[in-house]
């Protein structure tokens, strides 16, 4: 057997993995470093730079100290999506924070850009709605808060980029300033169907492109490694892709109409297709990745889902982990009524309302905690069947099986109610590191480890598989109170 392997970094928004594949396919060595997230103000989410840097170091140290001198082939990255940060190319140095993806302090210059009447054009040419989720309100924020920082840029004193292209500039000793595809197209300044920066997008945010990182396709080779610590140098960097979209690949969905959703911090559901489908009522058209051509997809992002148990934990004043909360949301019988809507930073994918709060509804004197920990379980399952059932009617298929995978789907109980809130088989992956997987078949396909997605269908992918077991009353009753307590999310007094 081929005994190369690639060395595959997970950039994630709570913690950094590193793993080691080989050419089966299989994980044979890994590690993981936490990462800090801090909340300066309500809705603001923001990470320190360096630490991101210093996550990613610690975690290729402890994989390859658990690795016998491995014959690394290639490097791959794949990273929290749409978070944004901002440095000097002669340095290196940050200039302010990491804005993460789910930061909402862009909103009123989103309001703006809404009121001068842009999201038809920003959606016909990015596939995206108006919303600081995207990285280029974020970008915006971060000039107009750094000393001379539109004007320096404009002089290609700084680098604006993704967290893909900050861990390359990293890796490659700042030699390489680039990020691909699928990072730019969930940037709100990315041509989808021409696949280049867009002028008119770039005017319309106030970014110098001289600021921004050369677009490549995901998988590719980006740049070699310099020697840092165990690292070796020299090592070509053969892909970059986001998280979701690696996850996609992860699970081999290569066929028009697979539909996977991945349970993390937030979650995403995406749903691969040959051309772009455009939709008008909430989800966004994406680049899946690309290869010799890009392939397009379907997405709905959900910015609030494991972080809600986290969250629980908290308010529950104990140190509950997840499998604890698992525990408890299994000891009742159902919720009593009770809705808990985590609209933390505002509602995502399918309502795109970062005015709403969180919500939790139901309550009598007869609510206990375990009815809490169902209803924080249940509540992702519904949010992940609101973009469900839309991605169905927006397609026009009817969509047979989700694919789960992410750290929550080790939760038997949220697998099963998932698949019977969306009345679905729910097959899930039983590897904790998908997204890895699917950058690092990138990077092999780019090398030639594999030669084709023929290949990497064949590669085996341990799962097990959830059918719904609730009847299609029950069904309809249990979702209609999520659409209530939904609707009370959005009530604005003042509207």
């Amino acid at each position: 057997m081929n005994s190369k392997m690639i060395l595959t970094i997970d950039q994630g928004t709570t913690n950094t993995k590193v793993i080691l594949v080989d050419a089966s396919g299989a994980i044979v060595a890994q590690a993981a470093c936490a990462v800090s997230v801090e909340y300066p103000q309500p809705a603001w989410v923001e990470q320190n730079p360096l630490d991101l840097v210093r996550s990613v170091q610690q975690a290729l140290a402890q994989c390859l100290e658990h690795s016998n001198q491995p014959e690394i082939a290639a490097v791959a990255i794949t990273n929290q999506r749409e978070s944004v940060l901002l440095w000097e190319r002669a340095t290196g140095t940050p200039i302010g924070p990491c804005i993460v993806w789910q930061c909402r302090r862009t909103a009123p210059f989103c309001d703006e850009l809404c009121a001068r009447g842009l999201e038809p054009l920003l959606h016909e040419r990015t596939g995206l709605t108006i919303d600081p989720l995207f990285s280029a309100s974020k970008a915006r924020w971060l000039l107009d808060h750094a000393p001379d920082g539109r004007r320096r840029a404009e002089r290609g004193e700084l680098c604006l980029g993704t967290v893909d292209s900050w861990v390359l500039w990293n890796l490659t000793g700042g030699w390489v300033h680039a990020c691909d595809a699928t990072n730019a197209s969930r940037t709100q300044l990315f041509n989808i169907h021409r696949l280049e920066w867009d002028a008119e997008l770039l005017e319309i945010f106030g970014i110098p492109i001289q600021a921004l990182p050369q677009v490549k396709p995901s998988s590719a080779i980006f740049g070699e490694t310099v020697p840092n610590g165990s690292l070796p140098g020299g090592l070509p960097i053969a892909s970059l892709i986001g998280d979701s979209h690696a996850a996609l690949f992860g699970h081999a969905g290569f066929n028009p109409g697979t539909v996977k959703a991945t349970y993390g911090t937030g979650s995403s559901l995406m749903m691969s297709s040959q051309t772009p489908i455009h939709s008008t009522r909430g989800l966004s058209t994406t680049i899946a990745w690309q290869r010799d051509r890009a392939t397009f997809a379907l997405e709905g992002n959900i910015s609030v889902t494991g972080s809600a148990v986290q969250w629980l934990s908290q308010i529950l004043g104990t140190q509950h982990s997840a499998d604890e909360i698992e525990k408890l949301a299994r000891s009742v019988p159902d919720s009593d009524g009770v809705y808990i809507v985590p609209a933390f930073v505002g509602l995502g994918a399918p309502y795109w309302n970062p005015a709403a709060r969180g919500l939790v509804t139901g309550l009598t004197r007869g609510t206990t905690a375990a009815h809490l920990a169902r209803a924080v379980i249940e509540a992702i399952a519904y949010q992940v069947r609101d973009v469900f059932d839309l991605m169905e009617t927006e397609s026009g298929s009817r969509l047979q099986v989700l694919l789960a995978d992410g750290g929550a789907t080790r939760n038997d109980f949220l697998m099963q109610f998932q698949a019977d809130i969306i009345g679905r088989s729910v097959v899930r992956n039983l590897s904790g590191d998908v997204s890895a997987l699917g950058a690092a078949y990138l990077a092999g396909l780019a090398i030639g480890l594999w030669s084709s997605e023929k290949d990497i269908e064949k590669l085996v992918r341990p799962t097990d598989r959830f059918e719904p077991r609730l009847a299609e009353s029950a069904r309809a009753e249990l979702y209609a109170g999520w659409q209530q307590a939904i609707a009370r999310t959005m009530f604005e007094p003042n509207s």
